[in-house]
């Protein structure tokens, strides 16, 4: 069993603070995931958890990833310290990231991040967790068609 595996059952057993809980820190931080979506980055997946976030983009030129994650982090801990009357960090310090290898490694990685909320006990199905890309998607779907 490796380390990253053990952290994400500690991670999905909702240990931690569980701030992401609150649906308006939930959508601060959605919201703010979509803001520069094809301007700095393409967001392809995402998933806000109860106590963590997956995302998996694909950087554009001119805007490397640890610009793009601290702008994320900036912005969201400030106003989510806001709406919890709060001072201090918000997020862990690091991150993880990953290079996408093939297209057998994508497909896992968006099944992961997609099936991270049914996998963690809180909805049986990726499109009925209201953060993340699978919900968005069928959204998206349901009103243009």
């Amino acid at each position: 069993m490796s380390i990253f595996f053990c952290f994400e059952t500690y991670l999905d057993a909702g240990h931690g603070a569980c701030r992401l809980r609150d649906p308006r820190i939930a959508r601060i931080v959605q919201d703010a995931l979509l803001h520069f979506d094809g301007q700095r980055y393409n967001l392809h997946e995402w998933v806000i958890m109860p106590n963590h976030v997956h995302v998996a983009i694909e950087v554009l030129p001119g805007h490397p990833l640890d610009k793009v994650l601290h702008s994320w982090k900036s912005f969201t801990s400030k106003e989510a310290n806001k709406i919890l009357a709060r001072v201090g960090t918000f997020w862990f310090p690091d991150y993880f990231d990953r290079y996408i290898r093939d297209e057998d490694h994508w497909f896992a990685l968006r099944d992961f991040i997609r099936l991270n909320p049914v996998k963690a006990g809180l909805c049986e199905r990726p499109e009925d967790w209201p953060y993340g890309s699978a919900a968005y998607g069928a959204r998206a779907s349901r009103m243009h068609g």
